[in-house]
């Protein structure tokens, strides 16, 4: 599974990214699951309480303070999911390594655990005011903090206006304090 399709399936049928984003009520988007890098003919068959139940597990990873709590939530996913690795031989001439699980209803934990795990210090929840959505930082300087540009804009504006406000407020409170002191 790639990192993108962890993002998408917490985003959109987790629990907290819905309830914060005032979508708790509204219909999953059905059509998304296909982008989750799950075989689509078994991606149809998973249920939305399915999904939300799976991005409700992985969220907490998302959330998680440090890298410490990161790699054990994700080891706690991997032995739930029955992850096993295995050799497969393609053509005959060469293998290459693969993961198995014993029932394909462990298949997307373990997928999900798998991409996690290779990401644990990349992983971070929105910033942005009124928003739970998580992320794969890719940025080069590793320091990101919102989910998207529009969340990054809405807090930039948000300060600006802060600053534009206090700087009012002590500009008011001056010209009062002088007309005060004549």
């Amino acid at each position: 599974m790639e990192p993108s399709s962890l993002v998408l399936l917490v985003n959109e049928w987790g629990t907290r990214p819905r309830a914060v984003a005032g979508e708790s009520g509204l219909p999953y988007v059905g059509s998304l699951r296909l982008g989750l890098g799950i075989a689509p003919s078994y991606a149809r068959r998973l249920s939305d309480r399915a999904l939300a139940r799976l991005a409700d597990r992985l969220h907490p990873v998302f959330a998680a303070s440090g890298l410490r709590e990161r790699a054990r939530l994700v080891t706690e996913l991997l032995a739930s999911s029955g992850v096993r690795p295995v050799s497969v031989a393609a053509d005959g001439e060469t293998a290459r390594a693969a993961w198995a699980v014993d029932t394909a209803t462990h298949a997307p934990t373990a997928a999900a655990a798998l991409a996690l795990r290779d990401h644990l210090d990349r992983l971070g929840v929105c910033t942005g005011r009124d928003c739970a959505d998580v992320f794969v930082d890719t940025s080069p300087t590793h320091d990101r903090r919102f989910c998207s540009v529009t969340c990054q804009n809405r807090a930039r504006v948000a300060a600006f206006r802060r600053r534009a406000r206090t700087a009012a407020g002590s500009k008011n409170g001056r010209a009062a304090s002088t007309e005060g002191d004549q």
